[in-house]
C-alpha cells in the first residue's frame, strides 16, 4: 500500500512524470523525449522511472533522460505507488513506457488544474500502431473518454496522498478503482490535447492473453464496491459496455458515420466478452 512521504522543503517541481517499465527498450526513448519536448519548464519537471527487473536496455535508455531510475515491482500499482512515493511534484503524472505526449499536454493538465481546480484531468487517448485493427481500436477508444472506463492521469499530490494511491491488492481494474476514488474528492476534467498509446501491429492472440490477465482482477474489484454498485453495474453490464458508452452524449452520430469500424469493433467487443466469460468459468 501507498506510505505518505514527507517531501523536500522548498521543492521547484511542478510536476513529477512517473513512468513505469518491463522490457520496454523499442518504446521508452520515445516516451522520454515527449516529455523533454513539452512547452513547459524543464526546470519545473522531474521524470522518474520505475522499473520491473528489466533484462533488456530499458535502465540504459532510462539514463540518457533522467537519473531518477529506480527497481520496484510486482505490478504498476505497486510501481506508481512507489514512484510517487520518491517524487516531490506538487503534480503527478504516470505514463506507460508505450505512451508519448502531445507537447501542450502538461501545461493544459497544470494551467485546467490550477484555474478551475480540478483534483484531476483525463487526457484524450490515441492507439497507433499498424493495420486496420489499430483503426479500430483507436475508433473504439475514443467513446471512452472520461467516462466510468476511462482513468484520470494527471492529479493532485494532496489528492493522490489522500487516498493513498493506487490500491495494491487490485491487478487490472486499479486504475477504474483510482478513477472513483479521485472523482470522488473534487471535481474533473478533460484536456483538448492527447497522447499517443502504441500497440504496434494488431495481434488478436495477444491482445486476448492481455485482456484474460486483467479480467483475473475484476472479482476482487467488484467484491469492493459491491455488485450493486452503480459505477460497477455500467461497467461489467452489457447494455452499457455494448451499447450506452457508444451512444451517450451524441456519440452514437460516429457510429453511423463509419460503419466498418463500427462493425470491426462489435465483433472485437464479442471476441472479448467471450474472453472475460471463459475466465469467469475456468475459475469455477
Amino acid at each position: 500500500m501507498f506510505e505518505r512521504r514527507k517531501i523536500r522543503e522548498m521543492s521547484n517541481f511542478d510536476i513529477s512524470i512517473i513512468v513505469t517499465t518491463r522490457n520496454e527498450e523499442k518504446h521508452l526513448a520515445d516516451c522520454l523525449r515527449s516529455i523533454k519536448e513539452q512547452n513547459y519548464p524543464r526546470n519545473k519537471l522531474e521524470i522518474i522511472v520505475v522499473d520491473n527487473n528489466s533484462t533488456d536496455k530499458t535502465k540504459e535508455i532510462a539514463a540518457r533522460f533522467t537519473s531518477l531510475i529506480f527497481n520496484y515491482g510486482p505490478e504498476r500499482s505497486a510501481q506508481r505507488n512507489s514512484g510517487v512515493a520518491r517524487s516531490t511534484g506538487r503534480y503527478i503524472l504516470y505514463l506507460d513506457a508505450d505512451m508519448t505526449l502531445r507537447p501542450e499536454v502538461l501545461r493544459e493538465c497544470y494551467n485546467k488544474c490550477e484555474k478551475e481546480g480540478w483534483v484531476g484531468a483525463y487526457i484524450p487517448e490515441k492507439i497507433i500502431g499498424r493495420g486496420f485493427w489499430i483503426k479500430v481500436r483507436n475508433f473504439e477508444r475514443a467513446f471512452y473518454n472520461e467516462t466510468v472506463v476511462d482513468c484520470v492521469r494527471f492529479v493532485s499530490r494532496e489528492a493522490f496522498e489522500k487516498i493513498a494511491g493506487f490500491d495494491e491488492d487490485l491487478n487490472g481494474p486499479e486504475d477504474w478503482d483510482f478513477d472513483r476514488r479521485i472523482r470522488a474528492l473534487g471535481p474533473t476534467g478533460i484536456i483538448e490535447s492527447c497522447l499517443y498509446h502504441d500497440e504496434g501491429r494488431f495481434r488478436l492472440i495477444r491482445y486476448a492473453a492481455k485482456k484474460r490477465y486483467y479480467a483475473r482482477g475484476f472479482a476482487r474489484y467488484i467484491e469492493k464496491w459491491g455488485k450493486d454498485d452503480p459505477v460497477i453495474r455500467k461497467q461489467f453490464g452489457i447494455f452499457y459496455r455494448y451499447l450506452g458508452v457508444f451512444i451517450a452524449a451524441g456519440r452514437w452520430k460516429r457510429l453511423l458515420a463509419h460503419p466498418l469500424l463500427a462493425l470491426g469493433m462489435y465483433l472485437l467487443r464479442l471476441a472479448i466478452g467471450i474472453v472475460y466469460i471463459s475466465s469467469r468459468f475456468g475459475k469455477q
